[in-house]
């Protein structure tokens, strides 16, 4: 039996509000499409689930903060590579 694969990285709050409702659900959205089970923090502060809108928006990242994202599960190294360009991207899309 294998072991489960894990990934971490550190990435900025590049959007100008900061990591608040709507980044936050993009990034539940996304995260959803993964398998492995997904934890954010900032700074050193307690682990949250990367699955949950209300405890990403309680972190309360503002622009140039910095998320730590940890992933275990069989896409682990994609997941955080995934979430993490959402996490650094400037862009903010317009909604309809």
């Amino acid at each position: 039996m294998s072991e489960t694969a894990a990934a971490e990285g550190t990435f900025g709050v590049a959007q100008e509000l900061g990591f608040h409702l709507r980044p936050a659900g993009r990034f539940v959205r996304l995260a959803a499409q993964f398998e492995a089970e997904i934890e954010v923090a900032l700074r050193d502060e307690e682990w949250v689930s990367g699955q949950s809108l209300l405890a990403l928006a309680s972190l309360g990242a503002s622009k140039g903060a910095r998320l730590r994202i940890r992933a275990r599960g069989p896409d682990a190294a994609e997941a955080v590579q995934a979430l993490g360009q959402l996490v650094e991207d400037p862009v903010e899309p317009r909604a309809d």
